[in-house]
């Protein structure tokens, strides 16, 4: 199938406005984990790749690389699903910006780190470059409050990891794999952070944001590098995406 008869498919499917063209690149706009299953599903069945990307962040799509795929945009996603003071957690569509969370938040007493940087994007965003900062000389990545998430496989396997209670059952966090996977492990759809009471924010004042860094990451997924993490690194990708939907581009 080729790209112009997979987006007449893909409209025929799908309300008609799900799929626009941004900077002349078609993309699809998910509304729910179960339409974004079913786009997956139907690109694995013809065989085609797609690239997830946001609104106008570190991962959005550039050159002709691009053309002859859709791309996938989590702008949609963009919900503040749930506050909970008492158990403090929130749960957000990825779509959701970063920086308004504190805003929508302060009214609960609640505080989110990483909503006090400067970085303009969204959660799924933030998430996938795993933003990290700086406080009092250690890094203080993301992913140490991404605490559960609703997940899109590229095999369009829907699949909810992590938990929202303090403690939990003992083994491997799988939900931090995806904290810094650049969306090639598959398409997160909302997002569930551990928040702090407003009343320890002055701790984080002297916080600041450190570079993205893509080249870091992608490096390990490179054949050549052999080095133990870079080999772990690549078997993880191919066990989430054995058909290879969300190639590196």
């Amino acid at each position: 199938m080729t790209i112009d008869e997979f987006i007449s498919f893909i409209r025929s499917e799908f309300p008609a406005d799900r799929l626009t063209y941004q900077k002349g690149i078609p993309t699809f706009h998910p509304e729910s984990a179960d339409e974004a299953a079913k786009y997956f599903q139907l690109l694995n069945k013809h065989k085609l790749t797609t690239y997830v990307t946001s609104f106008g962040n570190n991962i959005d799509p550039v050159g002709e690389r691009f053309t002859d795929m859709v791309t996938i945009r989590t702008d949609r996603l963009n919900q503040l699903i749930e506050v909970a003071p008492g158990d403090l957690y929130i749960t957000v569509g990825v779509g959701y910006p970063l920086r308004e969370i504190n805003q929508h938040i302060a009214g609960d007493n609640l505080y989110f780190p990483h909503s006090a940087l400067p970085y303009v994007g969204s959660v799924g965003g933030a998430l996938a470059v795993n933003l990290t900062a700086e406080l009092n000389g250690h890094d203080l990545p993301i992913k140490k409050y991404f605490i559960k998430a609703g997940i899109v496989l590229p095999t369009g396997e829907i699949i909810t990891p992590g938990s929202v209670c303090f403690k939990s059952v003992a083994g491997y966090d799988i939900v931090k794999l995806f904290a810094g996977s650049w969306g090639l492990l598959g398409l997160i759809v909302t997002a569930t952070f551990r928040v702090l009471p407003t009343t320890v924010a002055h701790e984080y004042e002297s916080m600041r944001q450190k570079k993205i860094d893509r080249a870091r990451f992608l490096s390990g997924l490179v054949p050549a590098n052999t080095d133990t993490d870079a080999v772990y690194s690549r078997k993880v990708k191919d066990k989430f995406d054995p058909n290879g939907v969300l190639p590196i581009v």
